[in-house]
């Protein structure tokens, strides 16, 4: 499947990122910067959004599947959106845009897991969805394990910071869901869109007969 359509806006979602995560180490004294860890993840969040290259590089760049640019996007996505709601300072000017943050972004994994199961392997559209939907929970569990030893160790706020990891936890679950129940419902219309080919029966003895007479 040929997807280079992706190609312009996914390099330009990595070039922005980069460029955020520059700006952030440079002025770490701002407020939008300050105590958000952006030392990590500008170590981090790089490696991150290579990994679609670096499966494809592993599976021996296959000719017959170009590059598939609309899922390193969907990848690509969730890091640049986090890294620019800190540049814009959103995380603390804009109520629950934190918890949009972690719907969306969990649903853009989820979609590009789900798009991922669709294209390269033979599975039935529910077991895409609950896959999507493992996927997007294990996900969303590492990334609250990585909140916590980089934010929670050192802070007093226990109990507030418990109740919003939970609530991250139910809405990157519910968006990894959203995305897999899309993507098994796409996968059951292309299904319905190939109808297999009939295939004809066999003549009995008696009608070869009479064909031959």
């Amino acid at each position: 499947m040929d997807t280079s359509r992706w190609r312009p806006p996914a390099l330009l979602a990595k070039a922005a990122l980069a460029a955020l995560l520059a700006l952030a180490l440079v002025f770490p004294e701002w407020d939008r910067f300050a105590d958000k860890a952006m030392d990590v993840r500008a170590f981090t969040y790089p490696g991150a959004v290579m990994v679609v290259a670096l499966i494809w590089l592993l599976r021996g760049r296959d000719r017959k599947a170009p590059f598939p640019w609309d899922i390193d996007l969907l990848v690509t996505a969730p890091f640049l959106i986090d890294v620019a709601g800190n540049a814009a300072d959103l995380y603390d000017t804009v109520e629950r845009f934190d918890d949009a943050c972690h719907f969306a972004n969990w649903a853009l994994l989820g979609a590009a897991a789900g798009i991922a199961l669709h294209r390269w392997a033979s599975l039935k559209p529910w077991v895409v969805a609950v896959s999507c939907a493992g996927m997007g929970a294990i996900a969303a569990i590492l990334w609250e394990f990585f909140e916590y030893w980089v934010f929670i160790l050192d802070t007093p706020e226990t109990v507030t910071i418990y109740r919003d990891t939970i609530g991250d936890l139910m809405l990157g679950l519910a968006g990894a869901t959203t995305a897999g129940l899309a993507c098994a419902a796409v996968a059951v219309r292309s299904r319905s869109r190939v109808r297999p080919t009939p295939t004809p029966k066999p003549l009995k003895v008696a009608e070869l007969d009479r064909a031959a007479r």
